[in-house]
């Protein structure tokens, strides 16, 4: 297979980027999108070019690195992948793919294809934990957890942040991210305690870092490689609004003393 690569070239934060266009042939319709792009780059080696700078670390889909805007969709054309599980047969012989990394404010483009997502992390930092001391791995059976609760937790907890949500949003919120992370940790016994000072910190922590607010396009939803679901962001949405609410009548009870 043939293709013509459109790639968002960029040497570091500071300078202007711009689309440089590639020719690639006798690619394989099994190769995966980023052994395609690693073929690229041998041959621009070869030729004493510089090589497109992208992110990867597994290869499996289950690590969120490869983060790529791919022909207008995070990750590319099929649902429910990542970057480096996307093969080339999902494309057509002769196709022009263009490519870009994440577009979001929190999200600073670092060289070419590689931006920064280090504000997740810090979102993840704000309170995406649980602060106390659990020892060693208890058993499973030791605390027991209604099905349909553990059930959900487990779908939230899939969620490998790898920012899709947040490229397919027209906001470039992260509420999907932020809601994914609130709920698997809500919906169990040893994160219900610190819950509603978690969704509030997490929640300023993610405005404070210039993340946007939900579109309602459900978007993430569609492009979110582990399907993800919105009702995650209307759990958190609800867990946010009672801790609000808490926390102003405790105030209440406090100024009348």
């Amino acid at each position: 297979m043939n293709f013509t690569l459109k790639i968002w070239r960029q040497k570091n934060a500071e300078a202007k980027g711009g689309m440089v266009s590639y020719e690639v042939s006798g690619i394989s319709s099994d190769s995966s999108f980023f052994e395609m792009l690693d073929i690229l780059n041998q041959q621009l080696i070869e030729s004493g070019g510089d090589p497109v700078s992208f992110d990867h670390d597994c290869r499996e889909g289950i690590c969120g690195t490869c983060s790529l805007y791919i022909n207008g969709r995070p990750h590319g054309p099929v649902k429910g992948v990542t970057t480096c599980q996307l093969h080339m047969r999902s494309f057509r012989d002769g196709e022009t793919i263009h490519i870009e990394p994440w577009r979001a404010k929190a999200f600073p483009v670092i060289r070419d294809l590689i931006v920064d997502r280090s504000a997740f992390d810090k979102v993840i930092q704000a309170g995406g934990y649980v602060s106390v001391n659990s020892g060693g791995v208890p058993d499973a059976n030791t605390i027991p957890v209604e099905k349909s609760k553990s059930d959900a937790a487990f779908d939230a907890a899939a969620c490998i942040g790898c920012g899709a949500c947040v490229a397919a949003c027209s906001n470039a919120a992260a509420m999907l991210f932020i809601g994914a992370k609130v709920s698997h940790l809500a919906l169990l016994p040893q994160g219900r305690v610190e819950a509603e000072k978690r969704v509030q910190k997490m929640v300023a922590c993610m405005d404070q870092l210039g993340f946007g607010n939900c579109s309602n396009t459900y978007a993430c939803e569609a492009e979110c490689p582990k399907g993800i679901s919105v009702v995650n962001i209307a759990r958190m949405n609800r867990g946010f609004l009672k801790a609000k609410l808490m926390a102003d009548k405790a105030k209440e009870i406090r100024d009348s003393m």
